[in-house]
């Protein structure tokens, strides 16, 4: 009877290792959409992602996004960690940019100083916004080698899962802490 027991356990272990390697995309979605067809609620999925796919080295960690599945992947330098994080991405393909960066500086804390595409935009948006929870920059923020993009944290968790920035990648504030302190600067960021 152990036996018996035993191999059906194996058996279902193997299934779902195999259905896992098959397809491993772990996703939730929507299951109910407004009047106009969007989601009522945030959509994050995403692709378990080799960062050798898209790096050539580990030396100081890497950060890959991507913004099909509003995630972001982390791996430290020496490969032993891989973390996952959901994002909020951009508003649409012009406000995105895609391809490989790095990051060139750290701040908790930071300022926001909204760009004049930004404003024009938004008229209603300030001209600056100091630290605080109601800068939309979050708690911390990692900025890139592309003028004006950030990876930074958010306050309103709403954004999260959602296209609803102007370039940024956002991430929960306890998220943002999380991979602020591990990554150092120089780390290879790709966004694609």
């Amino acid at each position: 009877m152990i036996k018996i027991v035993s191999n059906i356990l194996i058996a279902q272990l193997l299934l779902f290792v195999y259905t896992l390697i098959s397809n491993p995309i772990i996703a939730q979605t929507a299951v109910e959409f407004s009047e106009d067809g969007k989601p009522k609620h945030n959509i994050f999925s995403f692709r378990i992602q080799s960062w050798q796919d898209h790096f050539k080295h580990l030396k100081k960690g890497a950060i890959l996004v991507d913004t099909k599945t509003r995630s972001l992947h982390y791996w430290n330098k020496n490969g032993t960690e891989y973390r996952v994080f959901p994002t909020s991405v951009p508003l649409n393909e012009d406000l995105t940019r895609l391809g490989y960066t790095k990051v060139t500086k750290k701040i908790v804390g930071p300022e926001w100083r909204p760009t004049k595409k930004m404003r024009e935009r938004d008229p209603k948006l300030p001209e600056f916004m100091p630290p605080g929870p109601d800068n939309p920059l979050g708690s911390h923020a990692l900025y890139l080698s592309w003028p004006s993009y950030r990876i930074h944290g958010t306050s309103d968790t709403r954004k999260i899962g959602r296209q609803s920035s102007s370039g940024c990648i956002g991430l929960y504030n306890e998220q943002i802490e999380e991979l602020f302190n591990s990554v150092e600067i120089g780390t290879p960021v790709r966004i694609l």
